[in-house]
Order: C-alpha cells, then structure tokens, then sequence
C-alpha cells in the first residue's frame, strides 16, 4: 500500500512515517527506484503501534530501535522499569517542592550577610591615604555599592567579597590575559593610580594585588574602592573588572593590570 493508504491504516500522517523512515525506525518494504513513492505492507502497522507507544512513554530512538524486535514480554518489562525511572523523578521533584522555599530562604540570608559584610567592611575604611579620594567622593562610591547590593543575587554578591575567594581565578597564570601594566615595592595606590584608570571601551580587566599585612587586613573594602574607583573614572564604558586582593609573600606591594586578549 502507499505511504498515503498506510498512514490512514496507522492514523497518522505521511510526515510522521517519513521521519520514522529517516531515523531507520519504520522503513518502507519498496520504494520506487524513479517515482520515489514508499509502499508499506499492512503488517507493518504493528511495528508502527509499538513504535508509537514507545515514543509516547519517553523512549528515545535509540532505545525504540533495541525493543523493535523483542516480545510483548520484553516490551512490558520495558514499560516497568520506564515507570519506575518516571516515579523516582517524580518523587525527587516532590522532595525539591518541599525543599524550595527552605532554599530561597538561605540564599536570601547568604546575600543580606554579604551585604553586611561589605557594607560594615566599607564604612569602617578611609580611602584618602591609599587612594587620595576625599569623603564625599567615597561617599558616592559606598551609596552606589549599596545600591548594586540591592539588584543582584546571592552569586553575584559573591562577586564583590573579593579577599575572601579562595579559589579566585588565577588571571596571571591564565593564556587568555596579558599584563598591560604593573608596579611593585609601591606604599599608596593613588601614586600610580592615573597610570591604569583609563579603560577602553567593551574590554575585559583583571586587577591583582598582593599587598602587606595592613592593605590585607581591610582588603574586601580595599577591593571594592578600586572597582569603584574605575567604574566612576569610566562612565559610559562598557566593560568587565574583576579583582583579586590577597597577602603577599614577602610583605611588600605588588599590582598586575591585566586585559583580555581580543
């Protein structure tokens, strides 16, 4: 019979037993070598009713093609163990239902700790002997700081506690960065400050510190200053800063400006 008399035999649409033709689930017995026309021989219509409860009950394709040629009784045995997979994730999702709130609550009080941290952290620095900023511009800078807290979630908080990332990412070790400026042995930031702060457009930075034991001790308010610091000095500027503030191995100051490579 044609593909057209076979499909009103199965209830189904030619497009339906082309496709099944294309992933070698249900081929036609002859295809006409100059017309192109698929026929079907009607007992065909049994391999298409497995096939189409296979597919219905979540088989893929491949594992429709492994049960094609087994009994009743493999097919059912098949069903059963489809079932209980679909019953194991129901009750994993039932179990995340129960648990969701409990989670939402957590990560919201992850984010007001962070946001605490920072800000008790921010409010307890003078940034004028590093920096050479006056108060009112720190002012502006904590303000904007805490604004930010207030739009962003728990991760991206995170993003702002940068002394206390253990696993921070390596940049000078990392091929995709270049080191376009440092200093070392330096006492204040703001001595070479005007040497970085102007950024280009659409670029990526990393900042890397190793400072003293003083800069070390208020260093997650030391980070977020010069983050700020940046953006302030770049307004309109697309760009991505990330900072790694930690303790130095020899007690001195050290600073690598880094840049994505295009």
């Amino acid at each position: 019979m044609t593909i057209r008399q076979f499909a009103n035999l199965c209830g189904c649409n030619p497009q339906t037993l082309r496709y099944y033709d294309r992933v070698e689930l249900l081929k036609p017995v002859q295809v006409d070598r100059w017309s192109g026309y698929r026929y079907y021989d009607g007992e065909q219509a049994l391999a298409f009713v497995k096939i189409k409860n296979l597919q219905r009950a979540g088989f893929t394709i491949e594992e429709i093609k492994e049960l094609l040629d087994r009994d009743n009784q493999a097919i059912f045995r098949a069903f059963e163990a489809k079932i209980a997979e679909a019953e194991e994730r129901l009750r994993e999702m039932k179990e995340i239902q129960k648990s969701y709130q409990s989670e939402m609550d957590k990560i919201r009080d992850r984010i007001n700790e962070v946001r605490d941290r920072i800000s008790q952290a921010m409010s307890q620095y003078d940034p004028q002997e590093e920096f050479g900023i006056g108060g009112e511009e720190y002012e502006r800078i904590v303000s904007g700081i805490a604004a930010l807290l207030d739009q962003i979630d728990e991760d991206e908080a995170g993003r702002f506690n940068c002394k206390e990332d253990e696993d921070s990412r390596d940049f000078l070790n990392d091929p995709d960065y270049e080191i376009v400026y440092e200093k070392h042995g330096w006492g204040r930031v703001k001595e070479f400050l005007d040497e970085f702060s102007n950024l280009r457009d659409g670029e990526e930075y990393a900042l890397r510190f190793r400072v003293d034991e003083a800069k070390d001790a208020c260093g997650m308010a030391f980070a977020n200053t010069i983050l700020n610091i940046l953006l302030d000095r770049n307004p309109g500027k697309k760009k991505t800063l990330a900072c790694d503030v930690r303790a130095s191995e020899d007690g001195l100051n050290h600073f690598w400006f880094l840049r994505k490579k295009k």
